[in-house]
C-alpha cells in the first residue's frame, strides 16, 4: 500500500485508505501528515522527559496545536506547506533538546530528514501501522484523533486570546504516551478517558472565548436567499477570521455569506452590526463542489472541510488561511501586526457576479446554553406537563454517504412531542424541514458549530440539576450522533468523560476501533450503532 489512513468515517471499505484518501488527499500528503504527527510526538517526549515548563514554551505550544490541526481530515492538502511545517517542528525539537539533558529518547525525538524524499522514506516506517498490536494501535489512534479535535478547539480559543497551560501540558503528555511501549491497554483506556476530560476543558475555554468577545448566541433568523451584490463566501470555523473580513469589507459594496459550519456566526450579537453580513449560502461542506460554482464569488476557507475543487475556475476563487491549505490556491498568513489582509479577496469579489440564488427563506438557530437557560422555565414546564416527552441529541458531522439520509428520515419521523438538540453540520440533514414547535419551543434547537456541542452538555447537566436527578442518564435524553472526523471524536470522548451512556454513533462505527476496543466501549459505555429508522425510534422512545 502507498499510504494508510482510517481517521474519518468515509475511509475506504470502512477499514482504511491505502492508495488515495476518499477525502482527496494523495499518498504523499497522507505520508507527510503521518511524519508531522510523529515529529510533534518527538517534541512532546522532549518536553515531558525534560520537565520543561509549558508556560515558558510560547510559540512551541501554538506550533504543536497547528500541526495537529493541519492533519485533521479535509484541512490541508498542500504537500509543500506540510513539508515546511515538518522542518519547522524539527528545528523546534532540536532547540528544545539543547535545553535539557535526557538520554533515553525515542526515535521520534532524534530522527533527522533533510529533503522531501527523506521525509517520505521515513514516513513509510512510522505511520499508523508501525504499531503492530491491533488493540494498542487502536487506542493510540483514538487518543491521537481526540487530541486533533482538542487542538482545533484550543487553537480557536487562542486566536481570540484565551489559553490554558494545562491543555498544552496534557497534549504533550498524551502524545508522548503514544510512544511508550510499556503502557498497557488498560493504561491507554484510562488515557482515552482523560483525553475526554481535557476535551471538555478545551470546549469550555472556547465557549468562554467566543461569548466573552462576541456575546452569547441568541435566537436568530438567518436568510438563505441572496442579494444582488458581489459577495464573499466564508467556510470553516474560525470567528476571528470572519470578524477581520467583515471589518475590511465594510463600505466596499461586497456582501459576506457563510457556508456550512460558519452558519452559527449569525447567532452572535457582535456580528449583527455588519449590514453586509447577509445570510447563509448552501448546505453542509460536502455540497460545496456544486454550491461554490453557483456562488460566483471568492471563497475563504478559515479551517477544514475542503473538498478538492475539480473545476479550475472555482479553484482560482479559493483562498485559504490558518491550518487550511490546498495547492494552487492563495494562502493568507498573518502580517507583522498579527492581522490578516483580505484585500485580494475583496478586490476579486468586486470583479465577479453576485451569487446565483439556489433557495429562499430563513432558518432559525442560536440555542446555545445561555439562550436555552433563558427559556428554562418554559422547557421544564413542557417536560413536566408531558408536552415534551424526549430530547434527541443529534449533533455531529454530515458527510457524502447515501446512508446519511437516515438522519433526515429519523428527524422527520420523530414523534411530534420530541425536541432535537443539535450542533455541527449534521443539522443540515434536517434544519430546513418544517418540524414545527412545541408551545413556542422549536423542535430543532441548534446550538451552533461542532465545538458548541459543549452547550448541549451544559444544557443536559443543568436539566439534571433542575430535575434533581443523581445521574445524567436518568434524563429523558437520547443520543443519536453522526460523526465524520476528529472533532467529533473529541466530542464523543468528552461525553463519555461526563458519564453519558448508550450513545448511538453512525452511520458506521469508526474503522480505527479494533474489535476488542469496540467491545470495551460497548460493554462499559453502551456505545451502539444505528439500524433502521423505525426500529431505532421505537428503541429510543421505549428506553
Amino acid at each position: 500500500m502507498s499510504m494508510f489512513c482510517y481517521q474519518c468515517q468515509e475511509t475506504a471499505k470502512g477499514t482504511g485508505c491505502e492508495v488515495v484518501g476518499v477525502c482527496g488527499k494523495n499518498a504523499e500528503v497522507a505520508n507527510l501528515q503521518d511524519l508531522l504527527i510523529y515529529a510533534i510526538k518527538g517534541i512532546s517526549e522532549v518536553v515531558t522527559k525534560g520537565n520543561l515548563e509549558v508556560s515558558e514554551l510560547g510559540d512551541v505550544n501554538h506550533e504543536v496545536l497547528k500541526s495537529l490541526f493541519i492533519t485533521i481530515t479535509n484541512a490541508n492538502f498542500d504537500d509543500d506547506a506540510i513539508e515546511k511545517q515538518i522542518k519547522k517542528v524539527l528545528q523546534i525539537r532540536n532547540e528544545l533538546k539543547e535545553k535539557v539533558s535526557v538520554s533515553d529518547l525515542h526515535d521520534a525525538a532524534t530522527f533527522e530528514v533533510n529533503s522531501k524524499e527523506e521525509m517520505l522514506e521515513k514516513a513509510s516506517k512510522v505511520g499508523v501501522l508501525a504499531t503492530e498490536n491491533e488493540d494498542v494501535r487502536s487506542l493510540r489512534e483514538l487518543i491521537t484523533y481526540g487530541l486533533k479535535g482538542l487542538a482545533a478547539y484550543t487553537h480557536h480559543a487562542f486566536n481570540i486570546g484565551k489559553e490554558k497551560d494545562e491543555l498544552y501540558a496534557f497534549v504533550y503528555e498524551a502524545l508522548a504516551a503514544t510512544l511508550d511501549d510499556t503502557l498497557s491497554a488498560d493504561d491507554l483506556v484510562a488515557l482515552t478517558l482523560k483525553t475526554g476530560e481535557f476535551g471538555v476543558s478545551a470546549m469550555a475555554l472556547l465557549d468562554e472565548a467566543n461569548t466573552s468577545k462576541y456575546g452569547n448566541p441568541e435566537i436568530s433568523e438567518v436568510n438563505i436567499g441572496v442579494r444582488n451584490k458581489p459577495a464573499i463566501l466564508v467556510s470553516g470555523h474560525d470567528l476571528t477570521d470572519l470578524e477581520q473580513l467583515l471589518e475590511q469589507t465594510q463600505g466596499t459594496g461586497v456582501d459576506v455569506y457563510t457556508h456550512s459550519e460558519m452558519l452559527p456566526a449569525h447567532y452572535y450579537p457582535a456580528f449583527k452590526k455588519y449590514d453586509n453580513f447577509v445570510g447563509n449560502y448552501g448546505n453542509a461542506w460536502w455540497k460545496q463542489v456544486e454550491e461554490f460554482k453557483s456562488f460566483n464569488g471568492p471563497i475563504l476557507f478559515t479551517t477544514n472541510c475542503i473538498v478538492p475543487p475539480k473545476n479550475e475556475e472555482v479553484r482560482s476563487r479559493i483562498f485559504t488561511t490558518g491550518a487550511a491549505g490546498y495547492p494552487g490556491c492563495n494562502h493568507i498568513e498573518k502580517n507583522e501586526n498579527d492581522k490578516k489582509d483580505f484585500s485580494k479577496i475583496i478586490e476579486m469579489a468586486k470583479t465577479l457576479q453576485a451569487p446565483t440564488e439556489i433557495e429562499t427563506g430563513k432558518i432559525v438557530g442560536g440555542f446555545a446554553h445561555a439562550q436555552v437557560f433563558a427559556l428554562a422555565d418554559k422547557v421544564v414546564d413542557a417536560v413536566k406537563s408531558g408536552a415534551i416527552k424526549k430530547f434527541f441529541v443529534m449533533a455531529g458531522c454530515d458527510g457524502r454517504m447515501k446512508s446519511r439520509d437516515y438522519y433526515t428520515e429519523f428527524a422527520d419521523k420523530l414523534p411530534k412531542d420530541t425536541v432535537i438538540l443539535t450542533a455541527g453540520c449534521a443539522k443540515y440533514r434536517y434544519n430546513k424541514l418544517n418540524l414545527g414547535d412545541i408551545g413556542g419551543i422549536p423542535r430543532v434547537l441548534d446550538a451552533g458549530q461542532c465545538n458548541d456541542s459543549y452547550s448541549l452538555a451544559v444544557i443536559a447537566l443543568k436539566l439534571k440539576e433542575v430535575f434533581e436527578l443523581n445521574d445524567i442518564n436518568e434524563l429523558p435524553i437520547a443520543y443519536n450522533i453522526a460523526w465524520y472526523e476528529q472533532k467529533a471524536v473529541i466530542v464523543l470522548l468528552a461525553l463519555l468523560h461526563l458519564g453519558v451512556k448508550n450513545i448511538h454513533l453512525g452511520p458506521t462505527l469508526p474503522g480505527f476501533l479494533s474489535p476488542n476496543v469496540a467491545n470495551v466501549l460497548v460493554e462499559t459505555f453502551g456505545i451502539g450503532g444505528i439500524g433502521t429508522v423505525d426500529e431505532d425510534i421505537e428503541m429510543f422512545m421505549n428506553a
